[in-house]
């Protein structure tokens, strides 16, 4: 399945929609969207993941660099809508205690981070 990547921006958030696999071989791509975003020092960046059916090392390590660059300049980093075989890596590697992870867009927007 070829990867899709959308950017939208709305009220100062910024959604990134990705859509397919995240692996070794896309995971590039969306690493080059999440630092054309964060160049910018977007406030909030949500990134949705409802329609990702599998992800690997590599794209939870591209999410990571996203966190941490956004980290950089007290940017709002989160992630929502993860289906079950993805919240697991998440929950496996211990990245939801690292990451803010809500069930759906709503949630991701009205929430501020603990």
């Amino acid at each position: 399945m070829n990867l899709e990547i959308n950017v939208e921006e709305s009220n100062g958030i910024v959604f990134l929609h990705i859509k397919g696999e995240v692996d070794l071989y896309s995971s590039p791509d969306v690493r080059k969207k999440i630092f054309e975003i964060v160049k910018h020092k977007a406030p909030v960046i949500l990134v949705n993941l409802e329609q990702v059916k599998y992800m690997d090392s590599s794209g939870v390590a591209t999410l990571i660099e996203g966190l941490q660059q956004s980290n950089k300049y007290n940017g709002r980093f989160a992630l929502y809508g993860l289906q079950n075989n993805v919240k697991e890596v998440f929950e496996l590697t211990r990245l939801d205690k690292i990451f803010a992870i809500y069930p759906d867009r709503d949630s991701a927007i009205g929430k501020k981070d603990a």
